[in-house]
């Protein structure tokens, strides 16, 4: 790799992803007084995604910064889950107060677009330097730091690489091996995009329904912020061997879905046009990330690069959040000191993030369940969350999001 061999300051990080880990942790670092620049694919922040929630020790995390002003500014109203026939009626619901505001539904939702401008102007606020449309695509560690190849700008190096860009992560690949190694599919894929469509969103009501037909397959759609904007989402059962992947295009997914959900039932062919006109269409599929370490060397995984817990936990952005907190964190105590920085960061990120990645009573088949029957249970089994026996467990899976006692570091926070 031709670069310098000059040692890059200690102080100087790359961070890899501009969604919400990245810019969360390159905040923490910069009132440090860290050097952080973050690289990303796209040409600038990405927009839309569904609502992601601030719950636990994610909303201190967020207190914290200082930034939950503008987040509570920016939530948007939902009432709570209902799931919904074919007919678009209410066959169960879980207000969002069910669970003291810890619900599947939380108290605080807030588009993940939003969350990640929140972080990202914040972030440049505070002297944050960003490098979009490029990528890493080389790293070749030495003693004294990180050489980094970037498919345009010239290359650099860093005492510190942080690979924060999501369970495909390019850093995992170059530093820790291939994605068959790390990644683990569950058994389907996901979808999510905007539809403007007034007459839905004023049907939601500002609720989040869901629709479940036969066949594994789940319709979603939840109020957004702007009027007449609904989030939409659509999933399936399928073997990870007959999902097209990233390399097979949006119009090989958008194909898949628009088959298997043509005639689904409720409001799924409104959807499906909604998905051909939408402007962020984003797919993947179910699966989590498990690494037997974070990091490796001078290099370290945060968010779901390194412990995805998958959408189905709705965990994610709890665990991208907390880390980025626990990692500058470390980093701001060790003075730099990397090798103790990272050891300490895994052992209190680790047990959190395991727990976290316990999919919620039936995981997959009761999310998207096969067959009519099944369907029909798992609407009654929603009738019974907040009863006995199956409010206990309910109530386990939502406090994971607070089952970690944050440390006090010397870090500027805003309490």
């Amino acid at each position: 790799m031709e670069t310098s061999r000059t040692t890059p300051h200690p102080t100087d990080v790359l961070i890899s992803g501009a969604g919400i880990a990245g810019p969360a942790l390159a905040l923490w670092l910069r009132r440090a007084g860290f050097t952080p620049l973050v690289v990303e694919r796209a040409r600038a922040p990405r927009p839309g995604g569904q609502s992601v929630d601030l719950r636990g020790a994610a909303r201190t995390v967020v207190e914290r910064m200082g930034l939950m002003p503008r987040c509570r500014a920016l939530a948007v109203e939902q009432r709570g889950i209902a799931l919904v026939d074919t007919l678009g009626r209410h066959s169960a619901r879980m207000p969002v107060e069910l669970f003291g505001g810890e619900g599947i539904v939380s108290e605080i939702e807030i588009l993940r677009g939003d969350l990640a401008a929140v972080l990202y102007e914040a972030s440049v606020a505070e002297g944050v330097e960003y490098l979009f449309d490029d990528t890493v695509t080389a790293l070749e560690e030495d003693q004294g730091g990180v050489a980094v190849r970037f498919e345009n700008a010239p290359a650099r190096r860093f005492a510190l690489v942080v690979g924060a860009d999501g369970p495909h992560s390019t850093v995992r690949r170059l530093a820790f091996g291939p994605d068959t190694d790390h990644y683990r599919p569950i058994g389907g894929c996901h979808a999510w995009f905007t539809v403007h469509d007034p007459d839905l969103a004023r049907e939601l009501d500002h609720w989040f329904l869901m629709y479940n037909a036969p066949g594994g397959l789940v319709a979603g759609a939840r109020p957004g912020r702007l009027p007449g904007e609904v989030k939409a989402g659509l999933a399936l059962r399928e073997s990870p061997a007959h999902l097209p992947t990233g390399r097979a295009g949006k119009a090989a997914q958008q194909r898949l879905l628009a088959e298997r959900f043509t005639g689904a039932g409720w409001h799924t062919g409104r959807l499906v046009e909604g998905m051909l006109r939408s402007q962020d269409f984003a797919f993947d599929t179910f699966g989590q990330v498990r690494l037997p370490h974070y990091t490796r060397g001078r290099i370290a995984l945060l968010g779901d690069a390194g412990y995805s817990p998958s959408p189905l936990t709705g965990l994610g952005t709890s665990l991208a959040l907390v880390g980025a907190y626990l990692l500058a964190g470390e980093l701001a105590t060790t003075r730099g000191d990397f090798t103790l920085a990272y050891r300490r960061y895994e052992e209190q990120m680790r047990p959190y993030a395991t727990q976290a990645q316990q999919l919620p009573p039936g995981g997959i088949n009761g999310y998207a369940p096969r067959s009519a029957l099944a369907i029909r249970l798992r609407a009654t089994s929603m009738r019974w969350m907040d009863r006995w026996p199956l409010r206990p467990l309910l109530a386990a899976q939502f406090t994971k999001a607070d089952a970690i006692t944050l440390p006090h570091y010397p870090l500027p926070t805003h309490t």
